[in-house]
């Protein structure tokens, strides 16, 4: 393809020239320019037809005095195919002028419009889904559950989320989406921040002061974009400040893209804070903040370094991405001791602040520091007076002593959790009681409207197709139209909501809000906080279609339902006294363990109720099931009373412990809980018939079930007599423990 100042000659073949006979007549009409059919046939080298469109370039006019054309071409591409072999063969041994014009096109498709903006943002949305829904939860749980598994791994699993967004619920069609390059997944003290690295199959590398770095590249209708995020293992001092000064700097650069600014202040703007926070790590920052992205990858001539002169306008795109390699710590791991960060994301240049449409992957400290060390540091050692002026030892009903009056350095210890347990407990009453600016409901929430956020800001809202009523779960907001603008609420602000259906066939749906002044309203103490608002108190609809306003009024409640219900589980929670950690056996003392038990009250969620296992450690008891949620700590210090029940006359074998503290059971408050398991099953015959005394069948039957019974109780006796060897050691004298066989 050719481009002269009045004719576009174009070279190809029969097929592709009757595909692009439409264009003739639309580009004559439109900028007057004739386009120009040079039709090759199948077994033509195509020389001959070169040589007409070179004779068509000498004869337009020399521009500048100058002897020969100026042709223009990309010069760092390389021709592929046997067409363009000779094409390019040819032209080199015209009598040309030739003058790069790669960063001319640059600019040219450097601003996107709406619709490439769409896509990108698309693929920005997949990346940081997967990112946020499949990686993060991915390596918390290997991680979690100290799980083998190998970077390549990771990344065939991470690239099948991309190609299959439906399996993260990211409701974009398959066909449409592809990777911009293999997901990366570096560990192990092995980092490399260049695009082209790849994920090695060395195993995932956790241990403490670990990095682990992961990028993930996606496509939309061949449009691209970048996430990159760096996760901290149990981090050192330095690993965090490295990473912190790398964030300020990142969002720096980011903060730089604004439409105006030259493409050199980006890097600039974050050269400038690692020599103010760190300039120890200057010569450790990655050579550039980023490039240009869009159908390319990497559009070179908008690289984001020092020298880049060229201005930023409004529609850029750029994966921003910035990192520090090859730091050294102080480590006895030399798997940790080198590691490196990297962040990235990609943006939007705005007018007047860029958009980062990332985002959605979070980057902040707290979302990607981990601590997995359960080793709780030595607490400090109060000072605790033992004798008085005259030297005599000072005795105390509250302490524990050995034989020679002093101090155990448990008994320390436990004195000293117990009083900051103390202190949290009144700071936590004392909120409770009128702290805090918003007043309880009668369900137990305590958000005021002032922290209701469905949405940060406007580009978090999703433009609707039609002017409708939708519910959006995952923010849990509700958008209504008003004056054909979509207005979002957050769910907990709807007191009520109904709908009706008149003669007309035409249905109605109210929505009640919550108003500060009304009676029984949660937020009637933030009036005087905003006494300059205007509040919506009651809204209704209009529809022809009563299925959309049957289903909007049930997810509604459904949404509004859920949100009480957690909102209340964490006003509980606030209430609970803070209980001590609970210290595991180590590998050499195995805990005492019971099996195959079930608990009440039960775990909540309405799938398959599972038996579990009772293990006693150091300081406490700890039922588990298989799945990591169900869990329940009860701590030796918290029991009042504890029971055993074996199955003499009754159909269970039990423990039950009466606590001086609630704990909670799943999404439950309690102060009582029990672990038991059913000694024999209720069977019911079905016929009526009877059967004989004397049938062997009934004998084995009544035999198995005494049998198993017995072993219940006897399970269940040594279990009870090891505890209470257990519980005999001088540490456990001051909470006067036993428990009591019924």
């Amino acid at each position: 393809m050719v481009f002269l100042k009045k004719q576009i000659h174009l070279l190809c073949s029969q097929k592709k020239a009757s595909l692009l006979e439409v264009v003739k007549k639309s580009a004559k009409e439109a900028v007057g320019v004739e386009v120009v059919m040079h039709v090759k046939a199948k077994n033509d080298d195509g020389t001959g037809l070169m040589d007409k469109i070179f004779g068509a370039i000498n004869d337009q006019p020399k521009s500048g005095g100058r002897d020969a054309p100026v042709v223009g071409q990309i010069s760092r591409e390389a021709p592929e195919g046997k067409l363009l072999e000779t094409w390019d063969e040819k032209l080199k041994n015209a009598n040309f002028e030739f003058s790069d014009v790669t960063n001319g096109f640059a600019d040219l498709f450097a601003v996107k419009d709406d619709t490439e903006l769409t896509n990108i943002k698309k693929a920005a949305f997949l990346s940081s889904s997967v990112m946020k829904q499949f990686v993060v939860p991915k390596l918390e749980k290997v991680i979690d559950e100290e799980k083998k598994i190998s970077h390549s791994t990771l990344m065939d699993d991470t690239e099948k989320a991309i190609l299959e967004p439906s399996r993260i619920k990211v409701k974009l069609k398959a066909e449409n989406v592809d990777i911009c390059y293999p997901p990366i997944f570096q560990s192990g003290g092995e980092f490399d921040l260049k695009p082209s690295a790849s994920s090695n199959d060395e195993n995932l590398y956790y241990d403490s002061t670990s990095v682990i770095i992961c990028a993930i590249g996606s496509r939309y209708n061949s449009y691209c974009s970048n996430v990159a995020r760096t996760f901290l293992i149990d981090a050192n001092a330095m690993q965090s400040k490295a990473y912190e000064v790398l964030l300020k700097a990142h969002e720096a650069a980011i903060g730089a893209l604004k439409s105006g600014n030259k493409v050199s202040a980006v890097y600039s703007a974050a050269v400038s804070v690692v020599e103010k926070d760190a300039p120890e790590l200057a010569a450790n920052l990655t050579r550039t903040a980023g490039t240009g992205i869009g159908l390319e990858f990497r559009e070179s001539g908008l690289s984001l370094n020092a020298k880049n002169d060229r201005v930023l306008k409004q529609g850029m795109v750029f994966n921003v991405s910035l990192g520090f390699q090859n730091l050294q710590t102080e480590t006895k791991n030399p798997k940790t001791k080198k590691f490196s960060v990297l962040l990235a994301d990609t943006v939007i240049v705005g007018q007047k602040a860029p958009d980062v449409i990332t985002a959605k992957s979070s980057k902040a400290v707290k979302d990607v520091a981990y601590s997995f060390n359960e080793d709780d540091e030595e607490e400090e050692r109060p000072k605790v007076k033992t004798e008085d002026k005259g030297g005599e030892p000072i005795l105390s009903k509250a302490t524990l002593r050995s034989d020679h009056q002093e101090m155990s350095k448990e008994e320390l210890r436990r004195q000293h959790q117990a009083e900051l347990a103390r202190q949290k407990n009144e700071e936590t009453a004392r909120r409770l009681a009128g702290g805090g600016s918003g007043a309880s409901d009668n369900r137990g929430a305590v958000k005021t409207i002032g922290d209701l956020v469905a949405y940060k800001n406007v580009n978090d809202l999703t433009p609707p197709r039609d002017l409708m009523i939708l519910v959006d779960q995952r923010n849990e907001a509700i958008l209504l139209p008003v004056y054909g603008t979509m207005v979002p609420f957050h769910v907990a602000t709807v007191k009520s909501v109904s709908s009706q259906q008149d003669s007309n066939r035409s249905c109605y749906i109210r929505i009640i809000f919550n108003v500060p002044g009304t009676p029984f309203s949660p937020h009637d103490s933030n009036t005087l906080k905003f006494q300059g608002s205007i509040y919506l108190k009651e809204i209704s609809f209009r529809s022809k279609d009563s299925r959309h306003i049957s289903e909007v009024v049930q997810q509604i409640k459904t949404l509004r339902r859920q949100v009480t219900s957690r909102e209340s589980e964490r006003a509980e929670r606030a209430t609970l006294v803070t209980q001590e950690k609970l210290q595991l056996s180590s590998a050499k003392f195995k805990p005492i363990k019971l099996y195959d038990l079930w608990i009440r009250p039960p775990f909540g969620g309405r799938g398959r109720k599972l038996t579990g296992s009772l293990e006693a450690h150091t300081n406490g008891f700890r039922y588990s099931t298989s799945r990591p949620d169900e869990r329940v700590d009860v701590m030796f210090g918290n029991i009042k009373h504890a029971f055993f029940q074996p199955a003499e006359r009754e159909m269970i074998t039990l423990l039950h412990f009466h606590l001086h503290n609630h704990i909670m059971v799943g999404n439950k408050k309690t102060k009582d809980v029990q672990f038991y398991i059913e000694v024999m099953d209720v069977v019911q015959t079905l016929g009526g018939g009877k059967r004989s005394a004397y049938d062997p069948d009934e004998i084995e039957e009544e035999q198995r079930e005494k049998d198993r019974k017995n072993k219940i109780n006897m399970d269940f006796q040594n279990f009870v007599n090891r505890v209470n060897d257990m519980w005999g050691q001088p540490q456990f004298k001051a909470f006067d423990l036993s428990l009591i066989s019924l």
